[in-house]
């Protein structure tokens, strides 16, 4: 067959030549015969024609066109480039996502560290002026004043009521003021009223701290009230809880109550936790319900669950729940709530309660990536083992499955380092890997860290687990250390 391809060619080659002429210039016609200057063609016999006739197009232009073959290949890199950009414009796109998620992950830490930062500056506040340290109080107040957080009303009022009790009643009366003007809905107004109403009478008088009652003679007339006479003491206490007296003093009156079989004391206690009176005595009354109420005061704190719109009231209503034993009240919550946040609270005081069965079945039906971490950690706390191996080894969502492994760590090495190991070798994903690494060097597990490291085909693999076991300070590691040093 090759003989027969050179034999075209080259009878190509010589019509072309024989026609690129030009017709002046073309010699005599001469009798039939070899043309000078031209190689000479072997005579085909009829069986190579024939052969030559039946080859496809596509097989004379591979013995042919070389350069088709080149083009070929560039057209298949060509679409191999393609695909990779392709990949790596997905890959950058999950990179943002990821990026956008931190950002706002970063954002909501800032805002619960303002707000924690707001909230212990007002605690250490109060606790001041319980201890009689009432400069140092107001100082404290105008922080969280300026942080214009959730705190501020109630820091308005006691600033207003320390500088009332420091004889400041001009200053007192102008912290009363802008509570009036700042925060017209605040539900501190009805205090401040009393407040105010003190500050005025007392206006023009030099008043001394040491001047005061005696607090702590209060404190002992308010334990024994009840006891005495309980139909007498209830106006007074409620009357009491009304004026402006120090928190300290309030929660014990409500204290007081709380713990009275009285239907009246109940009424008064409910209508405080609907928020009757101030934010910092209604989450008292709530926690005094869930403390020492029967049905009828958890059927008060679903009531007063279903009408409030502040997340703080609902998460101290769930917290109480959890303290009455209500799981029923609190998976429903879990399964009904709107709010993310507040069915992940209801979903860590399950977790509490250990109502493993419940968590697993929330889990199942439930879409909230936030919600969901919250199930982890509230099976992490009821100690479920069993279902945080199944998430661990079965999620599709790459960091639900990691935050199941690393809590597999932190749940007792008896019960999970096998399991660990076993989702280590199975599992191919790096960030897996690396997190049951990091979930057997939380549970101490020097002895499956070294196997790792000894076993382990992939540098960076190992290169994880020896920087784990340089961390632990124990025999087995040491002794492995020696072991690397000596190689």
């Amino acid at each position: 067959m090759t003989r027969i391809y050179r034999n075209v060619l080259l009878l190509i080659w010589a019509v072309s030549m024989a026609g690129a002429v030009p017709a002046m210039q073309q010699p005599e016609p001469r009798e039939p015969g070899p043309i000078p200057g031209v190689q000479q063609l072997e005579p085909m016999d009829f069986g190579e024609v024939t052969a030559l006739q039946q080859l496809e197009p596509k097989e004379l232009g591979a013995k042919t066109s070389p350069v088709t073959e080149e083009a070929a290949q560039d057209r298949d890199q060509e679409q191999r480039d393609r695909e990779q950009e392709a990949r790596d414009r997905e890959q950058e796109a999950r990179d943002r996502e990821q990026e956008s998620r931190d950002r706002e992950q970063e954002a909501r830490d800032r805002t619960q560290e303002q707000g924690d930062r707001e909230r212990e500056l007002y605690e250490a506040g109060t606790e001041q002026i319980d201890d009689g340290k009432l400069q140092p109080a107001v100082d404290t107040f105008n922080h969280v004043i300026s942080e214009h957080g959730p705190h501020a009303e109630g820091a308005l009022y006691w600033k207003a009521y320390a500088e009332n009790r420091l004889g400041q009643r001009s200053e007192a009366l102008e912290a009363l003021e802008t509570l009036r003007r700042t925060y017209p809905q605040s539900r501190w107004l009805d205090d401040a009223k009393a407040l105010e109403v003190e500050v005025r009478q007392s206006s023009g008088q030099k008043v001394s701290p040491e001047g005061e009652s005696n607090e702590d003679l209060k404190l002992i007339a308010i334990n024994s009230l009840m006891g005495s006479d309980p139909e007498q003491a209830l106006p007074m206490l409620e009357k009491f809880l009304a004026g402006a007296q120090p928190l300290k003093l309030k929660e014990r009156a409500l204290f007081v109550l709380s713990q009275s079989g009285s239907p009246k004391a109940h009424e008064i206690v409910a209508r405080i936790a609907s928020g009757s009176r101030n934010p910092e005595l209604q989450m008292k009354a709530i926690r005094n319900l869930g403390l020492f109420g029967g049905k009828d005061s958890r059927a008060t704190l679903e009531e007063v669950y279903k009408t409030s719109h502040d997340t703080d009231v609902k998460r101290a209503i769930l917290q109480s729940f959890m303290v009455g034993g209500e799981k029923q009240r609190l998976l429903e919550v879990a399964k009904g709530e709107q709010s993310p946040q507040l069915r992940g609270e209801a979903v860590r005081q399950l977790g509490v309660m250990g109502a493993r069965a419940e968590l697993f079945q929330l889990y199942q039906n439930e879409s909230s990536l936030e919600v969901k971490k919250a199930i982890l950690q509230g099976m992490f706390i009821s100690g479920d083992v069993e279902h945080m191996l199944e998430f661990a080894r079965s999620e599709k969502d790459l960091e639900l499955r990691r935050r199941a492994v690393r809590n597999l760590g932190l749940m007792g090495k008896e019960k999970t380092a096998d399991a660990l190991v076993s989702i280590y070798t199975s599992d191919k994903e790096p960030e897996i890997r690396r997190t049951v690494i990091e979930a057997l060097f939380l549970q101490g597990n020097a002895k499956q860290l070294i196997q790792i490291a000894r076993q382990e085909k992939d540098v960076s693999m190992k290169r994880e687990a020896v920087q784990k076991l340089s961390l632990m300070n124990n025999k087995e590691s040491t002794e492995f250390m020696m072991e690397l040093l000596n190689k």
